[in-house]
């Protein structure tokens, strides 16, 4: 019996964690945009010159 209120506390203690750590996630903006990184690698930062070098 004592390893099921152990197992119990236990439980308890890892939703705690988690739920402290999502609040936090939230709380600091790392949700708040989705979509860019996702869009920004079609998009290059530097135009490719090397290409025209070559020819």
């Amino acid at each position: 019996m004592k390893i099921a209120f152990l197992l119990i506390i236990c439980s308890i203690s890892l939703g705690a964690l988690f739920l402290g750590l999502f609040i936090w996630w939230v709380r600091s903006g790392q949700a708040d945009d989705l979509e860019t990184p996702a869009h920004r690698m079609l998009f290059e930062d530097t135009p490719n010159t090397q290409r025209n070098k070559s020819n």
